[in-house]
């Protein structure tokens, strides 16, 4: 009896899995999507780019399937220790980076709130995401096999495909459902996944820090913002010379996986800019940090951002940025600068700050 059950499920298993050397390269095509999608969606803050976010979700699903469908192929060569080869190292550290990420990415999407150290279980998860693309790549090559033609029987692996797609988005879809109906932990995500940080002022939300950018802290009286660049006369003002007239109220969505929404005063950027004198070939503007760290915004979007001196009623701590940062409504938290020093008004975008964001910072 024992044996006809395993046979049937066997022979159940075979009915949905693609052929074994198309599971192998769909799980690299799935862990670079991830990487790409995961990626792109640190850019996005607004809710027009929820397709993002859901198709990285999906592709996670879908992501287990296909390790359950290698695991059911390879189990032997992991449990029988007479199987193992030099390569086997480079299986359980491919298997142990897979499982960390969809174990704490899961756990994220379903509320779970915890540190590990300093980071989040969304930053925990990101590591483990990036450590699994090369060892991905370092384990086919240790057994490396091209799909054969007869791998990609058209009708049948595509409706395979489609099925294990479909079922990863119903298996979202429904968790999602089940999460507000149940007001379960993590049912008040924003779309990026990011969860709620209640209250006003600076000890309301988390202290983060974009990478290594950690600067000892500012000295207002010797303080200065510098506008400059396509103006017609640049300036330099002290603390005590802006005009802290304008406020917003602004939701901050960081990248570890938070976000608050705070009312920030200070001076609005457009004002700035008028006083200065901008060049008509002038379309963007970069705020740059005391630590050389630097984003730009598109000129007409700049105009209508903050440069924030205060959260609700307090002057800014120095982890959130003080003396001044930016507040750009729309932008993920990393491109909300701190400590800002420099507003330069430029003919051309700045390609060169992704690469700033990583080493700034370091000594």
């Amino acid at each position: 009896m024992r044996a006809e059950a395993e046979a049937l499920a066997w022979r159940a298993l075979d009915a949905v899995r693609p052929p074994p050397r198309l599971v192998d390269w769909s799980i690299l095509s799935i862990v670079a999507l991830q990487i790409v999608t995961g990626f792109v969606s640190f850019t996005l803050g607004s809710p027009s780019g929820w397709p993002v976010f859901w198709l990285h979700r999906i592709l996670g699903l879908t992501l287990v399937a296909l390790l359950g469908f290698k695991l059911a192929r390879v189990r032997y060569r992991l449990t029988r220790r007479e199987e193992w080869q030099a390569s086997t190292l480079v299986s359980i550290l491919t298997l142990t980076a897979a499982v960390g990420a969809l174990a704490t990415g899961i756990a994220w999407v379903f509320g779970l709130d915890v540190r590990i150290a300093y980071w989040t279980l969304l930053s925990v998860h990101v590591g483990f995401g990036i450590a699994l693309l090369p060892l991905v790549v370092w384990h086919l090559t240790s057994r490396f096999r091209l799909p054969q033609r007869h791998d990609f029987h058209r009708r049948r692996t595509t409706i395979k495909y489609a099925a294990l797609l479909l079922s990863g988005a119903l298996a979202y879809r429904s968790q999602e459902l089940a999460k507000r109906a149940l007001d379960t932990p993590g049912a008040d995500r924003r779309f990026t996944g990011s969860q709620p940080r209640a209250g006003a002022g600076n000890a309301s939300f988390p202290v983060t820090s974009w990478v290594a950018d950690d600067p000892d802290p500012v000295d207002r009286s010797e303080w200065a913002l510098t506008v400059a660049g396509e103006v017609e006369t640049p300036r330099d003002y002290g603390y005590d010379e802006l005009s802290l007239d304008s406020s917003d109220e602004a939701l901050l969505d960081c990248t570890s996986g938070w976000y608050t929404v705070q009312r920030w005063r200070g001076v609005r950027i457009g004002d700035l800019l008028d006083a200065a004198g901008v060049d008509d070939e002038a379309r963007f503007v970069r705020f740059v940090s005391v630590t050389g760290y630097r984003w730009s915004l598109p000129i007409e979007e700049a105009r209508d951002a903050l440069l924030a001196t205060h959260v609700g009623d307090e002057r800014l701590s120095h982890g959130h940025g003080a003396p001044i940062r930016l507040v750009a409504p729309g932008r993920r938290g990393f491109q909300w600068v701190k400590w800002i020093q420099r507003v330069e008004v430029r003919r051309r975008d700045d390609p060169a700050q992704w690469l700033v964001t990583l080493i700034s910072g370091f000594e």
